[in-house]
């Protein structure tokens, strides 16, 4: 399947990739954790991101990874992260991905080589020029020191260069601006926990969320509210994860996610180089909120 715009809704779970003790992808631990976030109702799957690990893994690993979310799905969308920092090997993921059966992929801003605004435009309508399949833009300057603004998203769309984004970032006057000048032409996903809620009220039509990966219920719970327009409700229920939330991103996801998930009793194996196990500080905060979370039933 592939996507339009109109059909990107809701809670799009961006999922850690399963490893078994020796590094390997572990393929089963990761049907499961596909069918469990549909079971629970996410409305697809945003693998191999950041919170996937994307640049950890081999050119065939990625491929066998989506391969293997795909088959999971079972007809739910399946949308990629893309992180490559040039063109081409952008390309050539995103038509491994295509041919994997993938519904559309998620590109990240072009980075560390960046270019001028009319040139990140360029390189997006090109990108999808070449791809048959259509784009999300990632976007998160955080890690990539870089971000499009709101009217070169708003140039993007009038191209038909991408039909959605990602919007990873704290800047609100931005987010406010991007969805005025773009948000009747692309689907806009938060992609901030602590703003969610907020990002939804504000026109966001659903998120891609790491910590969804163990808990999807909740934040379909809080996006069902938010976009009903009762925010202070979904602020309130937002209450019960955000000690989970601060704890898993004390490092670089998906560290201490992953090791948050063995504490919750769904575990996933380590992380790969450069990422490392969680300090002893990080791990004692994982814990108390790990605790905090059995006690009051966090589902």
């Amino acid at each position: 399947m592939t996507l339009t715009h109109d059909q990107l809704n809701g809670l799009y779970t961006a999922i850690v990739t399963p490893l078994t003790g020796d590094g390997a992808v572990d393929v089963k631990a990761l049907h499961r954790l596909v069918r469990f976030q549909l079971d629970a109702g996410a409305a697809g799957i945003v693998p191999i991101g950041g919170t996937g690990e994307y640049p950890a893994f081999s050119r065939d690993e990625r491929r066998k990874i989506v391969a293997a979310c795909v088959e999971a799905a079972d007809g739910k969308p399946v949308i990629p992260g893309v992180l490559s920092t040039g063109f081409e090997d952008a390309l050539e993921a995103g038509r491994d991905f295509a041919a994997a059966g993938a519904a559309a992929v998620m590109t990240v801003t072009p980075y560390y080589a960046p270019g001028t605004q009319d040139g990140m435009r360029a390189y997006f309508r090109r990108y999808r020029d070449a791809l048959d399949l259509p784009v999300m833009l990632y976007q998160i300057p955080r890690r990539t020191t870089v971000a499009a603004f709101a009217d070169t998203v708003q140039a993007m769309a009038e191209d038909g260069s991408i039909i959605g984004m990602k919007y990873s970032s704290y800047d609100m006057p931005d987010f406010i601006r991007t969805v005025k000048y773009t948000g009747d032409k692309i689907a806009i996903l938060s992609g901030e926990e602590p703003l969610f809620a907020t990002h939804v009220a504000l026109g966001a039509r659903g998120g891609v969320l790491a910590s969804a990966t163990i808990y999807p219920k909740i934040w379909i719970e809080i996006f069902e509210l938010a976009r009903q327009g009762e925010l202070k409700a979904a602020l309130k229920l937002q209450d019960k994860v955000d000690p989970v939330v601060d704890s898993i991103y004390v490092e670089t996801n998906p560290g201490p996610l992953k090791e948050y998930m063995a504490l919750a009793g769904m575990p996933v194996g380590g992380v790969r180089l450069p990422l490392t196990g969680p300090s002893d500080q990080t791990m004692a905060k994982l814990k108390v909120a790990a605790a905090q979370a059995k006690a009051i039933s966090l589902a």
